[in-house]
């Protein structure tokens, strides 16, 4: 059986959005966006106001946002590339959400962040909490644009 690898993303500008179609176009992927039940505005993504809605979010460990609709067969991926935009050094809340959403035993889960100003840091390996069984994890990396030949060359490396 060949191995069928399913490319997920949470984009709250779009920047992820577009680095996560070109990662799946290259790697015959199929496309699944992680989309909240309640889109966020551009107040919500204000981190210099510590009352919206994500500053709220990624000060409590425990949020878990709310995403609309489900990946349709989740057992058929072998392979799950999971990608974010870095808020407050990791992954936004609604990631957890998606992790802790599906059963990813015996799969490979490959994370890839975009970022204005930090890198990858913590925020790949903080995932690894929120997924129980065996599993295994490629290390993440940090794509801010869709640049195919830096794309292919690093599914090179972790497919």
């Amino acid at each position: 059986m060949a191995n069928k690898t399913l490319v997920a993303v949470f984009s709250a500008s779009g920047v992820t959005k577009r680095v996560g179609e070109e990662i799946a176009k290259i790697a015959g992927a199929d496309f699944y966006e992680i989309a909240p039940k309640e889109i966020y505005t551009s107040a919500d993504l204000d981190w210099m106001n510590k009352k919206s809605r994500s500053s709220v979010e990624m000060n409590d460990p425990s949020a878990r946002p709310e995403i609309n609709g489900k990946v349709a067969d989740m057992a058929s991926y072998d392979t799950v590339i999971v990608g974010f935009p870095i808020w407050w050094g990791v992954a936004p809340r609604i990631i957890d959400t998606f992790l802790e959403s599906y059963d990813f035993s015996g799969k490979k889960i490959i994370p890839f962040c975009t970022s204005g100003g930090s890198g990858v840091g913590r925020s790949d390996t903080a995932l690894h909490k929120d997924v129980s069984g065996d599993v295994k994890w490629a290390k993440g990396k940090q794509i801010n644009r869709p640049n195919e030949a830096e794309i292919r060359r690093w599914l090179d490396e972790v497919l």
